[in-house]
């Protein structure tokens, strides 16, 4: 299996990260995932699942800062904006981390989606997952990432990286 994301500059469009326009973010956050073309997904896929983890975040927030975690993805290519689409259930992202920290209300529109990249401190490398999975997972919207990688298990045919940069 193959993933491909067109980047501009060699690297994920603004549109999708920290200089998104307002019609792709909600409460200024990005919210509107970039498109992900896949290819060579392999035979007896029944669905697909998502990861975007930015392990540079380890330095500035102490924990690797998970942006997007989806499964029950149909088996074709990730369009933008998959929420609107209605066809996956959300995990939950790491902006669940100010809402345990803090008095912030938890926000399904913020905290189970897809959170654009926003590096505070330089050009980071988020790293993108697809899994192609024999199976349509037993999920709820607002899985963490530890019950989407128990789920997973002995259900992963193929499994595609790549490391995405967004600038500062």
């Amino acid at each position: 299996m193959q993933i491909n994301v067109a980047l501009e500059n060699d690297l994920i469009p603004d549109k999708y990260a920290k200089y998104a326009p307002e019609k792709y973010r909600t409460k200024d956050m990005p919210t509107v995932n970039f498109p992900v073309n896949i290819t060579d997904i392999p035979d007896g896929t029944k669905s697909l699942s998502v990861s975007l983890i930015d392990y540079d975040a380890i330095p500035v927030v102490g924990f690797p800062w998970i942006h997007w975690l989806a499964a029950n993805l149909p088996v074709t290519d990730i369009p933008e904006n998959l929420r609107a689409t209605g066809h996956a259930v959300f995990g939950t992202n790491s902006t669940w981390h100010a809402v345990k920290t803090t008095d912030t209300p938890a926000d399904p529109n913020l905290n189970q989606t897809y959170i654009g990249p926003m590096p505070p401190d330089k050009t980071h490398h988020y790293t993108l997952t697809v899994f192609a999975l024999d199976t349509e997972l037993d999920i709820k919207d607002g899985f963490f990432l530890n019950e989407l990688r128990h789920k997973s298990q002995k259900h992963v045919l193929d499994i595609a990286i790549i490391e995405l940069p967004a600038r500062a």
